[in-house]
């Protein structure tokens, strides 16, 4: 079987200064998130920046806007025009309805669907959302939050997984776990966040450098 490697997504990006810096170092895709009560809450209208400043200078590299439990209304809103995301990642608890509906409504735009795995049924939740949507990301449960805790989803619930379309982990993704992750789980894409912060928001470069760095190393 053919080996691809594996992808990084640094999320929780909050100025175009550090959006560029992590581009700049070879990231396959940068998130900004769009839910108001995360500490890394970014306004629409910095988003926006931020993400067609990217789209100029790394066109290549994913935009993804992180939203949760949003009306398709509004979110359709806010694609009027010229989108400058091309990616949307649900992260909250939106259902297969919805992501059919939104998936018809902006078929242009690739749709991630986020999952918090508890325990290994939960994995079982996901089979059916295939068909609609165009990329699976497996994020750790906790009552406190939606993403950004740094907690990691227990590691017999990861391997020996297989999706039809690319799936990321995320939850506690650090530099020390990297080598288990890439040789035992063997993920589509690692999504990267509070391991490489200097507080919530605001990204340690050199320790982006150094995951980016281990993760290209495979």
């Amino acid at each position: 079987m053919l080996e691809t490697k594996t992808l990084v997504k640094i999320c929780g990006i909050t100025s175009i200064e550090q959006a560029v810096q992590i581009a700049e170092l070879g990231t396959n895709a940068i998130g900004i998130i769009s839910v108001n009560e995360s500490p890394r809450y970014v306004s629409s209208k910095k988003k926006k920046e931020i993400f067609k400043t990217l789209k100029d200078l790394y066109p290549n590299i994913d935009r993804v806007s992180v939203i949760k439990d949003s009306t398709i209304d509004s979110i359709i809103k806010g694609f009027l025009g010229e989108p400058n995301e091309n990616i949307i990642q649900l992260h909250g608890d939106e259902d297969i309805d919805y992501c059919q509906k939104l998936k018809q409504r902006i078929p242009n735009i690739g749709l991630w669907k986020a999952f918090r795995i508890k325990n290994k049924k939960d994995l079982d939740k996901i089979k059916p959302y295939e068909d609609f949507i165009d990329g699976i990301l497996l994020d750790s449960w906790n009552k406190e939050t939606y993403g950004g805790s740094g907690k990691r989803i227990k590691q017999k619930y990861l391997e020996d997984l297989s999706f039809s379309k690319p799936w990321w982990i995320a939850g506690g993704v650090s530099r020390e776990w990297v080598d288990e992750i890439l040789k035992n789980i063997k993920p589509n894409g690692i999504d990267i966040s509070s391991s490489v912060e200097k507080s919530p928001g605001i990204k340690d470069i050199y320790k982006v450098g150094l995951i980016i760095e281990e993760v290209k190393k495979y």
